[in-house]
C-alpha cells in the first residue's frame, strides 16, 4: 500500500497529508490501534489532551520499532488551559504524557473567544517552539477573524489550522484565507461522522469508481489539497481508508461533490464555544 504524500508546512517541515485522529478512541484499546495504524503504513498520528490517549500514543509509537522522526505525532490544549502561564504548562504535561522527546504540531485546540486569551496563548507556543519542545504550531477551530487577531501580533504565523471539514462544510472562503497565509488547512470531522455513507451522489460516485464512499470523500479531501484524519477503530475500515493513493475522481465528480456543500456544520460553532 502506498504511503501518504508529503506536504511542506511554513514551519519546513513535512507533514503526511494522510493520518489518524483519535479523537474518542479509548485508553484500552489506543495502543493497539495506533500500532495498527503504524503497520498499515500511517505514519501521522493525532491526539489531545482533551482525549485522554495521549499516554497510549506514545506508548504504541515507542513500541513500534519505527526511528521517531518518521511519525509525525499532533497535539492539543484544552479549552481550561487559555493564558500564558497556563497553556506553558500544559504543553508541557502533553509532551510528558506522550514521553517521545518532542511533540512534532502542537494545537491551540479552541479559540474560545469569549475568554479573549488566545493571543497570550500563542505567547507560550512561540516559546514552546523557540525550546524545541515541539517542532511545529498550529490552531484548531479558528475562524479567519480569529487568525487575523493572532497573526497581528504573533511573531510565527500558524503552520496548520485545523477544522470542521466534510462534504456539507467544505470551509471554502477559510481555505482560501488560510492559502493566502500560508497555512495548511486540515480537516476533522472529514467524513463527517458517518453522515454521508449512504447519500445516494456519493454511492453512485463510489460505484463508478469501484471504491467505498469513505474512499471517495478522503480523495476529494486530498484533490482539495486538505490535511485530512479520518478516525476509525475498526482494522478493515483502518486500512480501507489509507488505501487512496492509487486512483483519481475526476473534475467532473469534484463538481459534483461540491454541490453537497451547504456550509452546514454538525458540531458547535467557534464562536460559541467557551
Amino acid at each position: 500500500m502506498a504511503g501518504s504524500p508529503l506536504v511542506t508546512l511554513n514551519s519546513g517541515q513535512q507533514m503526511p497529508q494522510l493520518g489518524l485522529g483519535v479523537y474518542k478512541v479509548n485508553q484500552d484499546i489506543a495502543v493497539q490501534l495506533v500500532q495498527g495504524a503504524l503497520d498499515i503504513g500511517y505514519r501521522r498520528i493525532d491526539t489531545a489532551a482533551l482525549y485522554d490517549n495521549e499516554a497510549e500514543v506514545g506508548a504504541a509509537i515507542r513500541k513500534s520499532g519505527l526511528a521517531r522522526e518518521e511519525i509525525f505525532v499532533t497535539s492539543k490544549i484544552w479549552n481550561d488551559r487559555h493564558g500564558y502561564h497556563e497553556a506553558k504548562e500544559a504543553i508541557q504535561e502533553s509532551v510528558d504524557r506522550l514521553n517521545i522527546g518532542y511533540v512534532d504540531m502542537m494545537l491551540i485546540h479552541w479559540p474560545c473567544p469569549k475568554q479573549d486569551k488566545y493571543v497570550e496563548t500563542w505567547r507560550a507556543f512561540e516559546e514552546a517552539l523557540e525550546t524545541g519542545l515541539v517542532r511545529g504550531i498550529g490552531v484548531s477551530n479558528f475562524h479567519a477573524n480569529h487568525l487575523e487577531k493572532l497573526i497581528a501580533s504573533a511573531n510565527v504565523v500558524p503552520a496548520i489550522d485545523q477544522v470542521e471539514l466534510h462534504p456539507q462544510l467544505a470551509q471554502t472562503s477559510l481555505r482560501h484565507f488560510n492559502k493566502q497565509h500560508g497555512i495548511h488547512t486540515e480537516a476533522w470531522a472529514p467524513l463527517g461522522r458517518a453522515r454521508f455513507m449512504t447519500h445516494p451522489l456519493l454511492v453512485e460516485i463510489a460505484e463508478s469508481v469501484g471504491r467505498s464512499v469513505a474512499q471517495v470523500i478522503i480523495r476529494w479531501h486530498l484533490q482539495l489539497g486538505n490535511l485530512v484524519i479520518p478516525k476509525s477503530s475498526n482494522p478493515h475500515r483502518l486500512a480501507e481508508n489509507f488505501n487512496v493513493f492509487d486512483f483519481e475522481l475526476t473534475e467532473h465528480q469534484m463538481g459534483l461533490i461540491a454541490t453537497l456543500n451547504t456550509e452546514t456544520r454538525i458540531a458547535t460553532n467557534p464562536d460559541d464555544m467557551n
